[in-house]
This record gives structure tokens, C-alpha cells and sequence, in this order.
């Protein structure tokens, strides 16, 4: 049985129609660059997350960037963010000028340890970003108490916990600033590129709908340094179209999840990722930690599963990095989990008959190594 990590493709086929209508309807207008659908994509968007504005931008990396920019974070400045994350966490604080520094994470969660970031604040320090991590919550009470008290910003990076909540309250929305990545891959993907920040603070929202557009929000007339940030009318019509299916494909995945753990709760040499009693994920990966990941994960493409790792090496370790001079060692938890996490196949359409066929040949392949010394 061939099980794919992700299939884009069979959800395409479920909408389709409702795909081409929308791209057409942006190709008879010619309103390639922004435009009704991109304007119609924020206004749901914003809806969706209870907040009062959304700005879509070219992509999640652009996010981040146009966010550090409309709170001034430049050259010298510091910035924590956790050291197990995709690259464009750090990337965006370096494209401003400022320095990430990194802090290790919590082993249940994986994302960052609010127990490690009060030592890692200076004078220095403009703000906190917190990853929500494969669609789970980082603990946003202690982490924006913790900002408060030293006057720093919250910027969440969201880009992988589009409908996931804290307390009730959808991930982006608990800080200053929220920002999204609408990758492909990601539980509300576009065909292509794209991105979102949102936030409750008119000021920072209209200062980012100018960062976007060259500084403007009349055509020719700038009153502030931008670039060109601006999401394509097309993405905006497909994000439309796949919004009113969020809800219900998140939900899928955490039926998946419930059946993924269900199964390999009680298997040795393997342990799931926690989801913490404040959070509800969005699953956008579903993480396991495992013995021998590296044999395994060969081992399951042998049988045609296709696995991921996310991330397999951290930001400190890095050659772009280098230059922090954080040697290996310096953050345990993140390292542990790089050389142990796997993420396993996910996405709504997955259906239970491949996820038992995951875990079987997981089982197996734990059942003959259970002789390893060193099995988590």
C-alpha cells in the first residue's frame, strides 16, 4: 500500500469546480495583483479568527519580515525565538538586521520552554516570537506575562496552526501580531505562495497594508519605505474557496491523530507528542519520537510510506547560523528532538485503512529492534 505524506492532488479533485470558477472570475477581471478576491480573502479571513484585521502578503517568510518592520525591530536588535523551527523564523529577524537568539524548547511540546526565556532577554531585546509549532500551542499566558513585564512584543508565528486555538482563542490572535504562511502544504494552502499578518491594532495595520505596496496606500504617493509584499489575486481566490473548509478538514486530522494515538500509545520505543490541556491542534503534522529514526524512516519508504522530518537540524547548528556561536550542546532539548522526531503521513483525506497500515509497519520495525539499548 502506497501512502503519500500529503496528497494535494485528491483534494484538489474534491473542489475543483469551485477552484476554476474562482480563478477564472480574477482572470475575466484582470485583477491579477490584489483585488476583490485577495480584499474578500482578508475579510473572511479576519472573520474566521475573530480579530479586526488581516493583510495578506506574498508569503509566511514576508509575514514575518513586514511584521518586525512595522514595530520598528531593526539593526541590533534581539529577538527569541525557539531553536527547533523552520529557517524563516530566524531569516526574518536577520533580513531586518536584528539578531535571533535562540532558546531551547520544552520536550513535550517542542516549542519554545517558557522557563528558558527571561535569561535570554538584554537590553537589547525588542520581542518575543513564539512557533506554534506543527499546529499545537505554545503557552501564550506565561509567554505575553513575560513580555509584558519587560516591554517587548509578541509576534506569534502561526504558520503552521491555521483554526488551532489556546483557551478557546485562534492561534495569530493572542499577541500583537499574528503571522501566517499559506504554503501549499499547509492545512490552508494556496496554489502557490502567500502569507497573512493579523492583529486588533488599527495603527500596525495600516502601517503594514503601506510596508506591502511600497510604502503606500495611494498609487504613486509613499509615505514610508516598503517593498512589494502583495499577494496575487489568484492565491487570494483559492484561499477563499479552501477557508470555508478549514473547520472541517482540522477536523479530520485530529481524528487521524486520535486514531495515530490509539494505536501507538503503549508501543515501546516510541512516544507521541504531547497536546497540552490548553491547546487544541490543528495537526498540521503529526510528530512521533522514535529510536532509531533514521532506520525507520528508511525502512517505512521501503514500504512506501512517505515520512518527514521537521526539522532534522537546528538553527543554531545551521551554517548560516554559524556566526551566533552556539556550539552543539548549547540547546539539548532542541538537538534531542532533532535526531529523534518523524512526522508521519497527514492530511484530511488520509483514510483509516493507511493509518493502520503505518502503525503495523512501525510496530514491526520496533518489534525488531527491541533489543536497542538506546530505545527512547
Amino acid at each position: 500500500m502506497k501512502v503519500p505524506f500529503i496528497d494535494l492532488k485528491v483534494q484538489y479533485q474534491t473542489i475543483k469546480q469551485e477552484i476554476s470558477e474562482a480563478i477564472n472570475n480574477v482572470l475575466d477581471n484582470a485583477h491579477y495583483i490584489l483585488g476583490p478576491a485577495v480584499a474578500e480573502f482578508e475579510n473572511s479571513w479576519s472573520s474566521f479568527l475573530n480579530i479586526k484585521s488581516a493583510v495578506a502578503v506574498s508569503s509566511g517568510t514576508d509575514a514575518l519580515f513586514v511584521a518586525l518592520k512595522s514595530l520598528n525591530i531593526g539593526a541590533n536588535d534581539e529577538v527569541i525565538i525557539p531553536a527547533n523551527t523552520f529557517i524563516a523564523t530566524a531569516e526574518a529577524v536577520s533580513l531586518v538586521g536584528a539578531i535571533p537568539v535562540l532558546g531551547d524548547i520544552d520536550e513535550t511540546t517542542y516549542n519554545l520552554d517558557i522557563n528558558k526565556i527571561e535569561e535570554k532577554i538584554t537590553s537589547r531585546t525588542k520581542a518575543i516570537i513564539p512557533v506554534h509549532l506543527y499546529g499545537q500551542a505554545a503557552e501564550m499566558d506565561a509567554i505575553i506575562a513575560i513580555a509584558r513585564q519587560h516591554n517587548l512584543y509578541v509576534i506569534e508565528d502561526a504558520s503552521q496552526a491555521h483554526g488551532a486555538e489556546y483557551k478557546g482563542k485562534k492561534l495569530g490572535t493572542l499577541g500583537d501580531l499574528g503571522c501566517f504562511s499559506f504554503y501549499p502544504g499547509k492545512n490552508l494552502g494556496a496554489y502557490g505562495e502567500g502569507g497573512a499578518v493579523v492583529t486588533d491594532n488599527q495603527v500596525l495595520a495600516e502601517k503594514i497594508y503601506k510596508i506591502r505596496d511600497h510604502g503606500s496606500n495611494k498609487k504613486y504617493h509613499h509615505d514610508i519605505i516598503g517593498g512589494n509584499f502583495r499577494m496575487s489575486g489568484i492565491q487570494g481566490a483559492v484561499l477563499g474557496v479552501k477557508l470555508k473548509y478549514l473547520e472541517s478538514w482540522n477536523k479530520d486530522r485530529r481524528a487521524h491523530a486520535k486514531k495515530y494515538n490509539s494505536i501507538l500509545k503503549d508501543v515501546k520505543g516510541i512516544v507521541l507528542l504531547a497536546e497540552p490541556r490548553y491547546s487544541q491542534g490543528n495537526y498540521h503534522l503529526y510528530v512521533i519520537k522514535a529510536d532509531k529514526r533514521d532506520e525507520l524512516q528508511l525502512y517505512l519508504a521501503e514500504q512506501e510510506i512517505q515520512t518527514g522530518i521537521h526539522y532534522p537540524v537546528p538553527i543554531h547548528l545551521q551554517p548560516a547560523y554559524a556566526f551566533l556561536n552556539e556550539p552543539p550542546g548549547s540547546f539539548p532539548a532542541a538537538e534531542r528532538a532533532a535526531n529523534s522526531i518523524l512526522s508521519l503521513p497527514m492530511y484530511p483525506e488520509l483514510d483509516d485503512n493507511q493509518i493502520e497500515y503505518v502503525c503495523e509497519k512501525i510496530k514491526f520495525f520496533i518489534s525488531q529492534n527491541l533489543t536497542s539499548k538506546n530505545l527512547v
